[in-house]
């Protein structure tokens, strides 16, 4: 019989609190090894003080929370050589060059990636003597995931990793992240990009007020039951939803997801789509970006929580 390893991140009705106020009420989640979770909220949601946790940063009021089978605040020493952590902002010295910051942090490891080949991968050679503080953000990111992972963690925790970056740059974080799942490192990740979530995660876990709303693959969210493909399309803000429900043959809805952005929920058909764009022109609006599919996980976000990620 093969051994069972434990999750990477295991975490049963986590309470913190400040003061008076429930940061993190009653909160659960597992995650399996070798997998890629994408812990996602609205501002204030608990995200970042759940993340807190299982790095050791924050106690836990109440609960549990096991990080690779250990406690992550009685057995930090132990833990903290097998586990990788992303903050945001890059967390370096601002005086410190680049290349010096990544080979302190590869000093401190017991068998730590080559620093120059993890400066080339991510795309920082040319910026290696460079001071921290003059780098540019995306650069400071890249910089601190270098950080994260050249002492060749079992986890990493990445706290909006391609925040300030470039659309390449972004592509090539990508890459690494998905390097890392394939040689099987586990990766949580709190991200306001919903492209990125969708792209990368294995799992996505959504919390609001302090508690999971929802949690499954990302194909799984985005399902809808009995509907194959779903309308959507862009027009002035405020149109009348109602009447074009009352258009539209029974059993379908109009719902606008935010201000110029609408959806229509049923089974698409030419007939329906006759339908909106017709009931447009006599508005006299424009239906625009007139998109057939399956909803994305943008959208199923605002539907459970009613709020932008960034509040």
């Amino acid at each position: 019989m093969g051994v069972v390893s434990t999750p990477a991140v295991e975490i049963i009705g986590l309470v913190k609190r400040y003061g008076a106020k429930t940061a993190v009420d009653g909160l659960s989640l597992k995650m399996d090894r070798g997998r890629l979770l994408a812990l996602l909220g609205p501002n204030g949601a608990g995200k970042t003080t759940t993340v807190e946790v299982c790095e050791g940063f924050l106690r836990a009021d109440a609960g549990t929370v096991r990080v690779l089978g250990l406690d992550p605040v009685r057995d930090n020493a132990a833990l903290r050589p097998r586990v990788g952590v992303m903050p945001q902002g890059g967390g370096a010295y601002p005086g410190v060059h680049a290349g010096e910051m990544l080979r302190l942090v590869a000093a401190c490891a017991a068998q730590p990636l080559d620093p120059d080949w993890l400066l080339d991968v991510l795309g920082l050679t040319a910026a290696r003597r460079t001071p921290f503080k003059r780098l540019s953000g995306g650069q400071q990111q890249r910089l601190s995931l270098a950080c994260a992972l050249v002492g060749r963690p079992e986890l990493v925790f990445l706290d909006e990793p391609t925040a300030g970056m470039d659309p390449q740059a972004r592509r090539l974080v990508w890459e690494m992240l998905s390097a890392l799942r394939t040689d099987g490192v586990s990766v949580l990740l709190t991200t306001h990009l919903m492209e990125e979530a969708e792209a990368l995660a294995d799992d996505v876990v959504i919390v609001d007020n302090g508690q999971v709303i929802a949690e499954g693959t990302p194909s799984a969210l985005t399902a809808e039951d009995g509907e194959s493909a779903q309308l959507r399309f862009k027009a002035r803000a405020g149109l009348n939803t109602d009447l074009l429900t009352a258009a539209l043959p029974e059993g379908y809805h109009v719902h606008e997801s935010s201000p110029g952005s609408y959806r229509v929920t049923g089974q698409v058909n030419p007939q329906v789509v006759s339908t909106v764009t017709a009931w447009c022109a006599q508005q006299g609006v424009l239906a625009e970006e007139l998109h057939i599919g399956k909803r994305d996980l943008e959208e199923v976000f605002l539907e459970l929580t009613g709020r932008e990620l960034r509040s």
